[in-house]
């Protein structure tokens, strides 16, 4: 009996030693590491408006087609759903795949008015989750003009937004430069206030 009531006594301060330990300090440590080192990451990354919570600068954000003030993202092959991840799982030499981004490049060169060679990969293709928000530097600077005519604001005030908005490699843990169009578009939002857009930019 004393051996059973010492084995109780072991596993109840074993329990209870593990219960502090991984059901309080632990998660303790985490928050505390996540907070210090990866504040952003650790809170969701919520980019704020005017005090209330307007987008995650983690996720793409979708631009409607008739929307000339905004950057738009990459495509999407989920409609930047974020209840759901995924890419369009199509081969590289696959033709559904060539006959749509020779439909959206089309569409891309038309909307900013270029010739359709001049419109970059990523602004034809989703990326692996289909909500990623980072568009390349030279997509951002193929929008510019457009976005600075129908918001009235300077090309050089949009550059200056865009450069704020840009990751660096080192930042980027030594990939490429990316623009984040979620904070780029908040950013011209709240740069735009008080500024009509021009007629016919909806």
């Amino acid at each position: 009996m004393t051996a059973t009531l010492r084995q109780f006594r072991v596993a109840f301060v074993l329990l209870a030693l593990l219960t502090v330990i991984l059901g309080g300090l632990y998660p303790l440590a985490v928050f505390a590491l996540g907070q210090g080192v990866a504040p952003a990451q650790a809170n969701g990354s919520i980019q704020n408006v005017s005090g209330s919570a307007a987008a995650s600068s983690l996720l793409a954000q979708p631009v409607p087609e008739t929307e000339k003030r905004f950057f738009f993202p990459r495509p999407s092959a989920v409609a930047w759903d974020p209840k759901t991840s995924s890419a369009t799982n199509l081969a590289p030499t696959a033709a559904a795949l060539a006959e749509a981004k020779a439909t959206a490049r089309a569409a891309v060169a038309a909307r900013e008015g270029v010739p359709a060679s001049a419109v970059p990969e990523d602004a034809v293709t989703s990326s692996a989750s289909g909500l990623d928000p980072d568009i390349s530097p030279a997509y951002a600077a193929l929008q510019a003009p457009r976005v600075a005519r129908a918001t009235g604001l300077g090309l050089g005030e949009v550059k200056t937004l865009i450069q704020g908005s840009t990751t660096t490699g080192v930042e980027s843990l030594l990939g490429q430069e990316s623009v984040n169009t979620t904070t780029l578009n908040l950013a011209v939002g709240e740069r735009m206030r008080g500024v009509p857009p021009q007629a016919g930019s909806h």
